[in-house]
């Protein structure tokens, strides 16, 4: 794994409902651009050193802000597909939810 000042490092959670945690690469400490790596998390704002472990990569500036920028597209026309949809039809009646009823489980 090789970094630059300016990349990001991305650690994949290996705990299921964990968000991934990205931070920005700050310092690089060998001049091949191997770890350790001085990494300042984007959540806490917390600076660290950082011995990458096999579940994280080394994302390049390019590449995110390549990926920001399709995120940004997405959210775009997401919010544009909402924007043209309109108001509910008035004539139209709501949809109503079916009742779920609980059996008495003590006979």
């Amino acid at each position: 794994m090789k970094a630059n000042v300016g990349d990001w490092l991305v650690m994949n959670s290996v705990t299921v409902g964990q968000p991934k945690q990205r931070g920005l690469i700050t310092e690089v400490h060998s001049a091949d651009g191997s770890p350790p790596f001085m990494v300042r998390w984007l959540d806490s704002d917390h600076v660290a050193m950082v011995f990458p472990g096999p579940d994280a990569i080394v994302v390049t500036a390019a590449e995110q802000a390549a990926a920001d920028e399709r995120t940004m597209r997405r959210i775009e026309s997401v919010q544009s597909g909402i924007a043209h949809a309109g108001p509910r039809d008035p004539g139209r009646a709501p949809v109503k939810s079916a009742k779920l009823g609980r059996r008495d489980l003590t006979r």
